[in-house]
């Protein structure tokens, strides 16, 4: 069984990000692993019919954002993951998850999927689906539990 040293679990506040940082958390516990908890704030793009917001509101929303993190943060700490660290980013998820991965040295990625088929997944894509295609390390992939 591969023994983990550093997870990363991107978080985008969904249910199934909740059911994603639960296994993290468990399993940066039982291997003392190191944990990061990663969002990735994807800014809306400019067009001619979408004005553009001001800095500020950005810089309010990634102030939020990071609050946001803290407290998914502190549910990770209660589930028993020691060293967890909160991380806010700009772009496309994917991309800045498999980048982070690299960058960092990450042997685990453990994130959520929402399942989604047929018309929606070809509209919305799939990150899960790009991070595992891409990652430089193993990728586990979570649903969220049936209440």
């Amino acid at each position: 069984m591969a023994s983990w040293t550093k997870i990363c679990c991107p978080i985008d506040f969904s249910e199934t990000s909740r059911a994603a940082l639960e296994e993290a958390s468990e399993l940066a516990q039982r291997y003392q692993a190191e944990l990061a908890l990663l969002h990735v704030f994807e800014p809306p793009v400019a067009t001619a019919d979408l004005m553009v917001a001001p800095p500020e509101m950005f810089e309010q929303t990634a102030k939020d954002l990071e609050r946001k993190l803290e407290l998914w943060k502190g549910e990770a700490e209660q589930r028993g993951a020691k060293a967890v660290r909160a991380l806010v980013v700009t772009g496309a998820a994917a991309t800045e998850t498999v980048r982070f991965a690299r960058e960092g040295g990450y042997d685990l990625v453990v994130m959520g999927t929402h399942g989604r088929r047929g018309l929606r997944h070809l509209v919305l894509g799939s990150v899960a689906e790009r991070v595992v295609r891409e990652a430089p390390c193993a990728v586990l992939v979570v649903r969220p539990r049936p209440r």
